[in-house]
């Protein structure tokens, strides 16, 4: 005689397909530089989910604790084997297989969410440990970041195929009993207990983050990001980085015929040659006196990209071989690199006209902190 259990206890039910959202969330996003505040929201969500998991697995439901499918790799395996010649056993919880995909999941979650912390702390100087790490550091950390979230990936790809197979296998639907929490057991198998007020506590917790991130991160009213107030439309997040270095005289000088190119985007060689050829500038004589310009090439030396800490001065910095001095930002092997995919259709756009008009796609470009979430190229 077989009886209708409460396996999964309401929080395990929250976390899972929280969890499973997060992780999905992350990857669709993940090749957008214009969505990247939301790649990170639900990185920050899903490493606060594994928190709750780690803590939930000693104190949670009796299938939930980590006592109750605590299997070696060789029981995975072997119950993997069994499963594959249609012999394996049917487990309330969670059967020797799948115990190792939750171990892995969570270890892989935890690693793929700081990985992509200390990213973000390092090349972007954003989030969490913002300014702990150069930025040649988290550029590593990036790089494992990607892979990790490729295996992470791969084993996820695994966990549902193992899931059907057992769904099939033991003619039950696995993917509803996550949904209601429960299961067909024989008289007297253990019950969890729901815990409702937990699970709804996960649920709030959970919102209540999203609403806190959603304020912090758009740093501007939601009706700029909406096409109001002059600014482009978009529901985008511009991050904004650590305020850059500034000079007046530089800044009158400089800005008086164009955009106020920042020194991080050029070494200082360049300028130095920017400078010493001032008579001829584009073909133009800039006519500064002496004091002026020793004032402007001050500012420039020493805010050059090579003593700088953000990524496109990085960037940029590392692209030039130590023998050239570019007098073009957009001569440069990084910005070329970057732009390459921009058509000749958006160049010539009345909106863009040259390829000095940073303004037209980066929000931050007076700025100069050229922000990867700032960026958006105009129709």
């Amino acid at each position: 005689m077989n009886q209708r259990v409460l396996v999964w206890d309401v929080p395990t039910r929250v976390f899972h397909w929280l969890f499973a959202l997060s992780f999905a969330a992350c990857w669709y996003v993940s090749e957008s530089d214009l969505w990247l505040s939301f790649h990170t929201f639900f990185g920050y969500l899903m490493l606060g989910l594994i928190a709750f998991r780690l803590v939930w697995g000693f104190m949670g439901g009796h299938y939930t604790r980590f006592s109750e499918f605590l299997y070696s790799p060789l029981a995975g395996l072997r119950y993997l084997r069994q499963a594959l010649s249609g012999s394996g056993a049917r487990y309330i919880g969670h059967n020797p297989a799948g115990s190792q995909a939750v171990y892995l999941l969570l270890a892989l979650g935890l690693v793929v969410g700081l990985t992509g912390m200390f990213a973000q702390g390092g090349e972007e100087q954003h989030g969490a440990v913002a300014g702990w790490l150069a930025v040649s550091t988290g550029i590593i950390f990036k790089e494992a970041h990607g892979y990790l979230a490729i295996v992470m990936l791969l084993v996820v790809i695994g966990h549902l195929a193992g899931v059907a197979m057992e769904s099939w296998l033991h003619k039950e639907n696995l993917p509803r009993s996550m949904v209601t929490g429960f299961k067909e057991a024989a008289q007297g198998s253990a019950v969890s207990k729901p815990h409702y007020g937990v699970g709804v506590a996960l649920l709030a917790a959970a919102i209540a983050f999203g609403i806190w991130w959603f304020f912090y991160a758009w740093h501007e009213p939601v009706a700029k990001h909406l096409g109001y107030g002059g600014a482009q439309p978009g529901l985008h997040v511009a991050f904004v980085g650590p305020k850059l270095p500034d000079n007046a005289k530089w800044r009158d000088e400089c800005g008086g015929c164009h955009l106020a190119f920042h020194p991080n985007l050029l070494p200082a060689r360049s300028w130095q040659k920017l400078m010493d050829g001032q008579n001829k500038h584009f073909g133009t004589d800039l006519a500064l006196d002496d004091a002026t310009k020793a004032a402007v090439l001050a500012f420039l030396l020493n805010n050059a990209a090579e003593h700088s800490d953000r990524e496109a001065a990085y960037k940029i910095n590392r692209s030039i071989k130590a023998s050239e001095a570019p007098l073009r930002i957009t001569e440069t092997p990084y910005w070329v690199k970057k732009h390459a995919e921009i058509s000749d259709a958006i160049w010539r756009s009345p909106k863009v006209k040259t390829k000095s008009n940073c303004g037209a796609c980066h929000e931050d470009a007076e700025a100069g902190t050229f922000e990867d979430a700032a960026m958006k190229i105009p129709k």
